[in-house]
C-alpha cells in the first residue's frame, strides 16, 4: 500500500526560490539558468570548481549583482528588501584588516539599524547581546582585541558573530573555513551546525570532506547546476563539476573518491 503524498500544508515555508536565473560579466555568463530551492530550516551546502559561480549566486541572492534572467525570491520578496532577515560572511582572507577597530567595535556594528548613524549609542542590551555572540563563537577573550592583531581563524569567528548579531533567519556564508588552521575550522563547522537549529543557513564551500558530514542538502554549480538535493557527493557529480579524480581529507587521512586519470592507449 502506498503512502500518502504530503500536502503542501505538511512541507517547510520556503525561505529561497531561484527560477532560471542567468547572471553574466561583461558579455560572459558567470551562472546559466540556475533553479533551485531552499527551504525553512534547510543547510545547503554549495561546491564547485574556481570560477564556477558560487560566490556569484551568493551576491545575487543578496541583490548585489544584476540578473540578466530569470527571477530570486527570499522570504518571498526580491533580494535587497528583506531587511535584516538575511546576514552574510564574506571572506575574512579577502577583507583588508588595517582598519583601527576592535574585535568588540565590529561585532557591534551588526546591532546598528540602517537608519542610524555611526554615532549612534549602544544601550546595555546591544552590549549584553554582543557579549553573548563573543561567548558563543569563542572568542569573547578577544574582545578588546584590534582586527589586524587576529589570526584568520579568530577573524572569521569575529565576521560571523558579526553576521549573527544582525539576529537572521537566513545566514549565507562564503568559504568560513579558508585559510584557517584546523582548530578553527572544525570549531566554526560546529557552530554552524549548532546554528541551524533555529536558522536556515546557505554555505560555499571548498571543503569537500565536510559535506556530507554537516549539511543537510547539497548543490553543485560550474555555470550550470549539476546537481541539487542530497548531500552525499558520488562519482557522477564529481566528474560533471571537476572532471578529473579529487582526492579528500577525512580525519586527517586522504583518499581518493574517484578512480585515477584512464591512461591513453597508443
Amino acid at each position: 500500500m502506498s503512502l500518502p503524498s504530503q500536502s503542501k500544508q505538511d512541507l517547510p515555508p520556503l525561505v529561497l526560490r531561484i527560477d532560471k536565473i542567468s547572471v553574466g560579466y561583461q558579455r560572459v555568463l558567470a551562472l546559466q539558468d540556475i533553479s533551485l530551492t531552499v527551504e525553512e530550516g534547510d543547510y545547503l551546502g554549495i561546491i564547485g570548481p574556481n570560477g564556477g559561480g558560487k560566490t556569484t549566486l551568493l551576491k545575487a541572492i543578496l541583490g548585489l549583482l544584476p540578473l540578466s534572467s530569470g527571477d530570486i525570491r527570499v522570504f518571498g520578496k526580491k533580494p535587497g528588501k528583506t531587511g535584516k532577515q538575511v546576514a552574510y560572511v564574506p571572506q575574512g582572507s579577502q577583507m583588508d584588516r588595517n582598519f583601527p577597530i576592535s574585535v568588540q567595535q565590529l561585532v557591534m556594528i551588526g546591532r546598528l539599524s540602517p537608519r542610524l548613524t555611526w554615532f549612534h549609542r549602544y544601550c546595555r542590551n546591544d552590549r549584553e547581546a554582543v557579549d553573548a555572540l563573543l561567548h558563543q563563537v569563542g572568542i569573547y577573550h578577544l574582545k578588546h582585541r584590534m582586527i589586524d592583531e587576529l589570526s584568520g581563524g579568530e577573524f572569521q569567528k569575529v565576521l560571523i558573530a558579526r553576521a549573527l548579531a544582525v539576529e537572521p533567519r537566513l545566514l549565507l556564508l562564503d568559504e568560513p573555513t579558508a585559510h584557517v588552521d584546523a582548530s578553527s575550522r572544525d570549531h566554526i563547522f560546529s557552530l554552524l551546525h549548532d546554528l541551524n537549529q533555529h536558522m536556515t543557513i546557505i554555505l560555499v564551500t571548498h571543503e569537500l570532506f565536510a559535506i556530507s558530514s554537516y549539511v543537510k542538502t547539497l548543490a553543485c554549480i560550474n555555470r550550470l547546476l549539476v546537481h541539487h538535493g542530497d548531500r552525499h557527493l558520488n562519482q557522477e557529480m564529481i566528474t560533471k563539476l571537476y572532471g578529473c579524480p579529487v582526492d579528500m581529507i577525512a580525519h586527517g587521512v586522504p583518499h581518493r573518491v574517484l578512480n585515477e586519470h584512464a591512461k591513453e592507449v597508443s
